[in-house]
């Protein structure tokens, strides 16, 4: 025949800068075994923390993807988080569990219906919306707590969510994979998924194709907030208390795994297992950073550098 048949693994390589997030994660985990081995950095303890310092990071970036795919941002998601997390813990003292995990859903819900009104219907953009409600989050949350720790003293809901294992593996692990799997399967086999990247795709054009655009931006938004109430469930599980801090500038990371991960800042395409492996790319710098003894400064700036070639790589057009 005339023409080869490219070959999966050619494909790969020919569009290497929209697998960069693959590469470089195989490269910069390659380079850690060899340098940090000595330092335990293969050590199966300290590869399982890696996903427990990340799981978090990762549920909220599933939802920071819909977002930005669909041409919005939410600047509140880490202090959601931590809202989420002292609600829960109040809930448990008085009512159990069960309760905690309803108010910690409602929550969310609350709070990304909030941003959904303000940016679709009045009409202030979700930057401004979402910067705000990170204030206002972080607000309640010191004040309905008193800015104290709220132990939870539920073991049940402890070893459910975020801090039990299954043998060796955490439970985190397992909410990372299911919501991941869940994202996925919505963002690329269903109408809503088409819709969002419909919508930040083009606005008009999705309207004048009969797509509610409104529609579609307020529940990203909602689901943003709600997976930030669920991955404050993780952190209190986890710590075993509720604490306004937690979350405290988890944005930042959130929003550069979906970016890492060939997410658009401007809306019309994203992917959810490429947001999975850039969280645990972030986490992976963080690991590495910090075995080889790094100062904490030394550590933002070698993660910032990091973070800023990989998405240049990824970004620029070939």
């Amino acid at each position: 025949m005339a023409n080869a048949i490219p070959t999966p693994m050619g494909g790969f390589f020919t569009n290497w800068r929209q697998n960069i997030i693959y590469i470089g994660f195989v490269l910069i985990f390659v380079i850690f075994a060899l340098t940090l081995s000595q330092k335990g950095f293969l050590n199966p303890t300290n590869l399982l923390n890696i996903i427990r310092q990340t799981a978090m990071i990762a549920v909220m970036a599933v939802a920071m993807t819909f977002v930005l795919a669909s041409g919005e941002i939410d600047l509140s998601i880490g202090a959601v988080a931590g809202l989420a997390t002292v609600t829960v813990a109040m809930a448990i003292a008085v009512a159990g569990p069960v309760a905690g995990v309803l108010a910690g859903i409602a929550t969310g819900i609350a709070v990304g219906c909030f941003n959904g009104f303000l940016t679709t219907k009045v009409g202030i953009p979700s930057f401004l919306t979402t910067l705000a409600m990170m204030g206002i989050a972080k607000g309640v949350a010191m004040w309905i707590s008193s800015t104290a720790a709220v132990p939870i003293l539920s073991p049940n809901y402890s070893w459910l969510f975020g801090g039990g294992s299954i043998g060796p593996i955490p439970v985190l692990l397992f909410w990372m994979l299911v919501i991941g799997a869940i994202g996925h399967f919505v963002l690329r086999r269903t109408g809503f998924g088409r819709r969002v990247l419909a919508t930040g795709g083009g606005e008009t054009a999705a309207r004048y194709s009969g797509i509610d655009t409104a529609t579609i931006k307020f529940k990203v938004l909602v689901l943003s907030s709600t997976a930030a109430a669920i991955a404050g469930m993780l952190y209190a599980g986890r710590l075993q208390s509720g604490r306004f801090q937690l979350g405290e500038g988890d944005e930042l990371s959130v929003i550069a795994a979906a970016v890492l991960g060939g997410t658009s800042l401007f809306g019309g395409k994203g992917t959810v297992v490429g947001t999975i492996v850039g969280a645990l790319m972030i986490g992976l710098i963080n690991n590495g950073l910090i075995l080889m003894g790094l100062e904490f400064s030394q550590q933002l700036i070698a993660r910032g550098a990091i973070i800023i070639l990989a998405v240049a790589l990824s970004q620029k057009k070939a």
